[in-house]
């Protein structure tokens, strides 16, 4: 299946305000200081904020000239990534209206890192923001299959990335990082 639904005609004007943003990838349960760094960050570099949500039970099937991505499930509950992505922007909203900051909240479709690279491209992005993920035996197995995104990003594109840690570290006296 594929998806019909038109592009957004506003799209380009919208980039045009955000050339040279910071981007910042979250996931629904992400630590909420990830988002305080971005938003520190884009203050810093007086940018506006792109807050990413990438959908990746959806994989990119082709691509428009004008830069509309068309895309298809890899699993028929569409509603999962819309539910996620829903979530991303709520806490976003929690967080920075008010703020004076001129963000917003976009989702991708894909790979994380090929998805966020790609954004960062079409807006001349100045940073892009991720934050490290959760310990535990099922993060670590999946970045096994994956990768770790932060390192693809910081390998494959040519902008600073910037690795919020966890809020809580891993004590120097504990051997193992992922004890789950």
């Amino acid at each position: 299946m594929v998806d019909t639904s038109s592009p957004n005609p506003d799209e380009a004007a919208e980039n045009a305000v955000l050339q040279k943003a910071v981007i910042v990838g979250l996931q629904p349960g992400q630590a909420p200081h990830v988002l305080s760094e971005a938003a520190r960050f884009a203050r810093l570099l007086s940018a506006p904020l792109v807050i990413v949500h990438v959908d990746v039970t959806r994989f990119v099937t082709y691509e428009d000239p004008d830069g509309y991505v068309h895309s298809a499930p890899i699993d028929l509950n569409r509603e999962a990534g819309v539910a996620d992505f829903d979530d991303v922007r709520a806490a976003a909203a929690a967080a920075l209206d008010g703020s004076g900051l001129t963000w917003t909240a976009r989702q991708l479709v894909g790979d994380p890192a090929l998805a966020m690279k790609q954004l960062a491209n079409t807006l001349d992005a100045q940073l892009i923001v991720v934050g490290t993920r959760k310990r535990g035996l099922g993060e670590s197995i999946r970045e096994f299959f994956t990768g770790s995104v932060a390192a693809r990003l910081a390998h494959r594109q040519h902008r600073s990335v910037l690795v919020v840690p966890l809020e809580e570290s891993v004590p120097d006296e504990q051997s193992e990082i992922w004890t789950d």
